[in-house]
C-alpha cells in the first residue's frame, strides 16, 4: 500500500493553513478568531481553513461553553511539521529589529507542541547522552538509565508517569533550525513542564520562543553542564 503524501500536502498548500500549523506548534489551543489574526486571513475565511485541517485529521476541536478551540491533533503530528520544516524554505524576510530579533529567539529556544527545541532542546539532548542518562533502547526511542532516572527526578520529572503515557516514550525529533536531534516524546515534555515550573524558562509572550531566565542559566550550566547559549544566526536554506 503506498502512502498518499498528496492528501497531506494539499491541506499544506494554503499558507493561510500554514500559518494555522505553526501558530499551533506553540502547543496550546487556540480559537478560530486567535488563528485568523495569525493567518492574516477574515473570521468569515478561517473556518473553512479549520474545517480542511479537522478533516484531514491534523487539527482537533474542543468546545468550551461558547467558544471552540483548536489545537494539533496529537504530539506525532507536531513532529512531523517540526521535521517537515527542515526541508522547506525559510518565510519571506523581514528588516525590523523587533522581527531579526524574535527569529533568532526562535533558533535559540522554542517550543515544537510541548517539548524544548532550538538550541537548547538539541544541548540538552547532547549533554543528556554524553551524561549517560539517556541509552539507546534498541528502537526509535532512548531508555533512561538510573542515573539518569535519578538527576531527573531532582528537577522534578516523574519519569515513571512519562513511561507510562499513551505516546513514545524519548524519541529524537530533527530540529528545522540546528540540523541536529532534540528531544519529542513524553519524556521531552516531562522536562520542558519542569523547566517551565522552576522558571529556568519562561514563555515569550503568546508565541513559540523560550527565554532562558538568569537562574535558568545558573541552573542548566550546574545541571546539565550546559554553557551560555547563543542565538545561531538564520541560515540561507
Amino acid at each position: 500500500m503506498r502512502t498518499d503524501f498528496a492528501a497531506v500536502a494539499k491541506l499544506l498548500a494554503s499558507p493561510a493553513r500554514s500559518a494555522v500549523l505553526d501558530a499551533l506548534l506553540e502547543g496550546r489551543a487556540l480559537t478560530a478568531g486567535e488563528l485568523a489574526r495569525l493567518a492574516g486571513v477574515r473570521a468569515s475565511t478561517i473556518s473553512g481553513h479549520l474545517a480542511e485541517l479537522t478533516d484531514g485529521g491534523l487539527v482537533t476541536v474542543t468546545a468550551a461553553g461558547r467558544h471552540r478551540y483548536y489545537r494539533l491533533s496529537s504530539a506525532e503530528v507536531a513532529d512531523a511539521l517540526e521535521a517537515f520544516s527542515r526541508i522547506c524554505p525559510a518565510g519571506p524576510a523581514r528588516a525590523s529589529l523587533r522581527q531579526s530579533t524574535a527569529d533568532r529567539s526562535l533558533r535559540l529556544a522554542r517550543v515544537c507542541y510541548d517539548h524544548v527545541a532550538g538550541a537548547l532542546g538539541v544541548a540538552l539532548l547532547t549533554q543528556m547522552r554524553e551524561a549517560g542518562w539517556l541509552a539507546d533502547g534498541g528502537g526509535p526511542d532512548f531508555e533512561v538509565t538510573g542515573p539518569g532516572a535519578r538527576a531527573l527526578t531532582g528537577i522534578g520529572v516523574d519519569v515513571e508517569r512519562c513511561r507510562r503515557a499513551r505516546r513514545h516514550f524519548a524519541r529524537p525529533c530533527l530540529d528545522w533550525t540546528e540540523r541536529r536531534p532534540h528531544l519529542a516524546g513524553a519524556l521531552g515534555a516531562g522536562i520542558t513542564s519542569a523547566l517551565l515550573d522552576r522558571e529556568w524558562l519562561r514563555r515569550n509572550g503568546t508565541g513559540r520562543g523560550l527565554r532562558i531566565t538568569t537562574h535558568g542559566q545558573q541552573s542548566l550550566r550546574r545541571t546539565f553542564h550546559i554553557g551560555d547559549l547563543q542565538a545561531p544566526q538564520p541560515t540561507s536554506t
